[in-house]
């Protein structure tokens, strides 16, 4: 008889949450027209005196590298339930995953020159080959690697709150320089013009994808690990573990997190990519437990299912992004106040999650699921 998978409903509420998260971040960078210093302070340090500013910052603190590192500890966790199936079904691992991996990066780079130059998909793509060789290797490898990729991680960005620090104590101007081209090329140029910026601009624009390598390893190992733990078991060991890292992720990440409010933008970069993923398992942990609380809560189907096609997601919301600030799209882009761009977030995911829930009344899986599917039967021999 033929083994049936079950998915795990939990897992697909996380990454549905995680997802249409991601946008709370990105929706300032799009409303500003690519200029990056929105989703930071170190050009905005003096929040308190505007209410555009203290909306947005608030809300980057909810969301900023918490959502992101919740999406990357959850790509962790589908590595883990591929393994197990290799292992399951007798297949040579990790070598249909690495041709998956490979159509990831292929996705991922055309998602950067034809919607918008963050991309993550091809940062998980390279952390994907990496990590299905460790994981082969057993638990101790983990462990290993683990520990010196998060060490080796975590010593960078401290090595960046003392340059920051020290940068304010002199009163050293940090910022992250001029936008105003960019802005400008967003806000008047056509899109042609802006998938050429991007393309000429490769190396340049996915420097990012590059530094956080080390931290998607971890993310990835993290997710791995509480997989194989069963952290999103339903049972009582399931819950002891959760209850653990819901302790962490509030106990250590919201103070950790709150450092972002200090004028200066020194704690910026530590907060985004060290602090950030702390908090994520708090984010995790209380979710769990409110599903567990309330099973049958409306919210959590819709979420399942933008999880189930959360790549679909994560390309459409982009893409609905800039064709609403874009000058190509609607040009909405620096004339709407933080509380519009708000309610612009919330309006993306309400319509993502209604075409989830639509779309999978007719398919089994997302569109860019179904064409990753296709591709992997057909071209891989």
């Amino acid at each position: 008889m033929k083994e049936k998978s079950k998915r795990i409903r939990l897992l697909d509420i996380l990454r549905g949450f995680a997802v249409l998260g991601t946008l709370g971040t990105n929706i300032w960078i799009f409303a500003h027209l690519g200029n990056l210093s929105y989703i930071f302070t170190f050009d905005h340090s003096e929040w308190w005196t505007s209410i555009n500013d203290f909306i947005r910052l608030f809300v980057l603190f909810l969301v900023n590298g918490k959502l992101l590192g919740l999406l990357t500890i959850m790509f962790g966790v589908g590595l883990e339930l591929k393994y197990q199936q290799s292992l399951r079904k007798g297949t040579a691992w990790p070598r249909t995953y690495l041709w998956t991996s490979f159509i990831l990066l292929v996705e991922g780079f055309i998602h950067f020159a034809l919607v918008m130059e963050y991309d993550i998909l091809m940062s998980y793509a390279v952390t994907a080959i990496i990590v299905c060789f460790v994981v082969r290797r057993g638990d101790e490898a983990i462990k290993r690697t683990m520990k010196w990729v998060g060490g080796f991680h975590a010593a960078m960005l401290l090595f960046v709150l003392v340059i920051g620090i020290y940068a304010n104590l002199i009163g050293a101007n940090i910022s992250l320089g001029d936008m105003r081209d960019t802005a400008m090329l967003y806000k008047e140029g056509n899109w042609l013009e802006q998938v050429q910026y991007r393309l000429l601009h490769f190396f340049s624009l996915r420097i990012e994808v590059i530094l956080v390598i080390p931290m998607n390893i971890f993310l990835f190992l993290l997710g791995v690990t509480l997989m194989r733990s069963g952290a999103f078991s339903p049972d009582e060991n399931g819950r002891k573990l959760r209850a653990k890292l819901l302790k962490i992720g509030l106990l250590a990440g919201l103070p950790l997190n709150l450092l972002i409010f200090i004028p200066g933008g020194a704690f910026d970069f530590p907060v985004r990519y060290l602090f950030a993923p702390i908090l994520s398992l708090g984010y995790m942990s209380i979710i769990a437990r409110l599903v567990e609380k309330k099973p049958n809560f409306w919210l959590w189907s819709r979420l399942e299912q933008a999880g189930k096609m959360s790549l679909s997601c994560y390309v459409i919301q982009n893409i609905l992004g800039t064709a609403i600030f874009y000058g190509w799209g609607l040009g909405l882009g620096e004339k709407v106040d933080s509380l519009s761009i708000v309610m612009i977030w919330l309006l993306i995911c309400v319509f993502q999650l209604g075409f989830a829930f639509l779309w999978l009344q007719k398919f089994p899986i997302g569109p860019m699921e179904l064409a990753r599917k296709y591709l992997s039967r057909t071209t891989y021999q």
